[in-house]
């Protein structure tokens, strides 16, 4: 029963050894797979810094126009006036804001939409160079065969 599963593993082990496997192309996919990812992170890492930086102005302005509003008035119409100069500028701000927030959204969709068209051409290109590899090793193999 022992010289069974020996006489099976020596089998597999002369069977695999006949199909040897060429791990180049895996480690190729692998460091491509690796540095698209860093390049969509280094994408999405800058767009998040920029979203935090426009959210941090637009917060530091509306705190400023804030002070402004709520300092003592000398006559009651004066509250009315900062009230609705406060809420005017608010809303111009907020469509410049919104605007730049757009604006990094683009950024972000261009860079990410060239990177995986770049990703795709270079897997085509792989793909093509491993089938013809593939193609050329089978036909010196067919040709060895039939000497």
């Amino acid at each position: 029963m022992a010289k069974a599963a020996t006489d099976a593993t020596a089998f597999l082990k002369d069977m695999m050894g006949a199909f040897p496997v060429d791990t180049s192309a895996f480690e190729g996919a692998f460091q491509n797979t690796a540095s698209l990812n860093e390049k969509l992170t280094g994408v999405a890492l800058t767009a998040a810094e920029k979203s935090s930086e426009i959210s941090s102005k637009w917060t530091k302005d509306t705190i400023a126009k804030l002070t402004d509003m709520t300092k003592a008035k000398a006559e009651p119409a004066d509250y009315a006036k900062a009230m609705t100069d406060f809420a005017s500028a608010q809303a111009e701000v907020a469509a410049e804001n919104m605007a730049a927030f757009a604006e990094v959204a683009k950024k972000v969709q261009m860079e990410t939409v060239e990177l995986l068209m770049a990703a795709g051409k270079d897997v085509t290109e792989e793909a093509t160079a491993a089938v013809k590899k593939a193609t050329d090793e089978v036909t010196t193999a067919a040709k060895k065969s039939d000497r």
